[in-house]
């Protein structure tokens, strides 16, 4: 199987890499992309060998160009720009994508891979919390194969029945878990003195500065309530989220006859990783095994408390999202990805990130989007809108 991972410098990526070493018989890496990170990359390049390599600065190709030439892989091939992600996650030698960029950009390269029935390894939730039917008329139109690699949306897939055509009539609900991030035990109050520093050290898991304040806010799991509707075409009224600290059970499904079925496995994303890279076989992964003589108990949480209401505000904007106008969805994430961004700048308080979701869902109007430059055009104006929320903020 021939792979293009789109975004192999960051978490996913490099787990990723970490499990097609251990499958040389199966895997051959033919595209690797990243930003800037030359250093990285040329580590990886020397290893897997890829036929070619994006590097979406221009500046960061030039510098992979010269490092290869150096090292004489001269048969490598070095892209610059975003255009040429859609060239590789497109491209008719390669069989399956793992979509790993954090953020709206990876929606266009999703886009190219569903519309040339690759197998496409979700690890972007922008790519459908933007793309939303869009994106799936993409998936069904090129007839692509869409796996679930967010480690909850995957054990919900790893939980329903095989048969797709039985789960409106067998599944009375998705519950999907979340650590509850740091912050699970603070004082509301102390939320306003936060440092990135601290949002971003993950009591479980690993993950770029992005999401680990995504998950400190839970806008993480609003993003992946959203995803979950369109990935597994549940009612957004049949979709639960309750707090699981120890981060084992990775996410459940209840039946109509009262019955759970549930995924568990250390917190380590290898392993929705091989499931999605071998489906619907299962692969070596590399992850440690769960010890039960071990472990401790297994504890739940309500996200109805009056102290997680006041925690994680952001979480309910997922149901009014789905519930909005066509869109909402899109703006919902690229309006929070300016706030996080803000706030890793130091520009806003860590509890202002919501105040800025929420004053530009109330203040941005727009009419349905039917294309994809009219999602783009959404997306570029809630930016904008957030932005000038972030100036008024740090005016204050």
């Amino acid at each position: 199987m021939n792979l293009t991972i789109l975004g192999s410098t960051g978490s996913i990526g490099t787990s990723t890499l970490e499990v097609v070493a251990r499958h040389p018989e199966r895997f051959k890496v033919w595209a690797l992309t990243a930003a800037k990170q030359v250093d990285l990359m040329l580590t990886q390049c020397l290893q897997f060998r890829p036929r070619r390599v994006v590097m979406t600065q221009p500046q960061a190709a030039q510098e992979l160009r010269l490092r290869l030439r150096e090292h004489a892989l001269n048969d490598i091939e070095v892209l610059d720009g975003l255009p040429a992600l859609d060239e590789v996650a497109s491209a008719p030698e390669v069989d399956a994508v793992m979509a790993a960029i954090v953020g709206a950009v990876g929606l266009s390269p999703c886009l190219a891979a569903a519309r040339t029935g690759k197998r496409l390894l979700l690890a972007n939730k922008e790519a459908l919390v933007v793309g939303g039917q869009l994106f799936l008329d993409a998936v069904r139109q090129g007839g692509a194969e869409l796996l679930p690699i967010d480690s909850e949306h995957s054990a919900v897939f790893q939980s329903l029945p095989p048969d797709r055509d039985t789960w409106s009539d067998r599944v009375e609900k998705i519950i999907l878990t979340a650590s509850g991030g740091p912050f699970r035990t603070l004082p509301p109050q102390a939320l306003q003195s936060v440092t990135p520093a601290q949002a971003c050290a993950h009591p479980n898991w690993v993950m770029g500065r992005k999401i680990s304040v995504d998950s400190a806010t839970m806008m993480n799991k609003a993003l992946e309530v959203i995803e979950a509707h369109y990935l597994f075409g549940i009612a957004v009224d049949h979709i639960e989220v309750v707090i699981h600290p120890q981060s084992v059970i990775h996410s459940m499904v209840q039946y109509r006859d009262g019955s759970v079925v549930a995924q568990l496995g250390t917190p380590d994303m290898k392993v929705p990783i091989a499931y999605g890279l071998s489906w619907p076989d299962r692969i070596e992964s590399g992850a440690a095994r769960l010890d039960f003589s071990a472990m401790g108990d297994f504890s739940f949480e309500s996200f109805e408390s009056a102290d997680h209401q006041l925690r994680y505000p952001g979480l309910k904007l997922a149901w009014e999202a789905l519930r909005g106008i066509s869109g909402s969805t899109a703006v919902l994430n690229a309006v929070n990805e300016v706030a996080v961004e803000a706030f890793l700048q130091e520009q806003i308080r860590f509890d202002q990130i919501h105040r800025v979701n929420r004053e530009t869902l109330d203040l941005l109007k727009w009419s349905p989007p039917a294309h994809l430059a009219d999602l783009l055009d959404l997306d570029d104006r809630a930016r904008r809108s957030a932005r000038d929320a972030v100036r008024r903020l740090g005016a204050g």
